[in-house]
């Protein structure tokens, strides 16, 4: 299994991010996918990563360490599940997120590999964090 991990500290309290990151159809857009669908628990994107486009099924699961978390039901990996923390800390709330993910080389091919994977993957956990700060931005 490969692991993303980003961290960021937003100036925000811990329940306005919940909700912000809860609005699951312009969070999960932020990230930059292409196409963005979202039924209740189930969500389905997809994406250009370079020469081959992606699409994911995903579904939000229950997890008691995670505000959020969701996990590949039909895609292009073996295995991949995304939680996101929230930690209250002096100046808002330290949001982690880390992706854990298997290839199924089967479907993937020469085009991608775990570190093309890894590099769109924290640019889109990125976006989602800038989306976040606008989201609960109070000014």
């Amino acid at each position: 299994m490969q692991t993303v991990t980003v961290s960021r500290t937003i100036a925000a309290s811990p329940e306005e991010t919940s909700r912000a990151m809860h609005d699951l159809v312009p969070f999960i857009r932020a990230s930059g996918f292409d196409s963005v669908d979202v039924d209740d628990r189930d969500i389905r994107v997809s994406n250009k990563v370079g020469p081959a486009e992606i699409t994911l099924h995903l579904k939000v699961v229950d997890d008691a360490d995670a505000e959020l978390a969701y996990e590949q039901r039909k895609g292009i990996f073996e295995e991949m599940r995304t939680s996101y923390r929230l930690e209250p800390v002096s100046d808002g709330v330290e949001v982690t997120a880390t992706t854990e993910f298997a290839l199924d080389v089967a479907l993937i091919g020469e085009f991608l590999d775990s570190t093309v994977i890894s590099r769109q993957r924290r640019k889109e956990l990125e976006a989602q964090f800038d989306y976040l700060e606008e989201a609960t931005n109070h000014s």
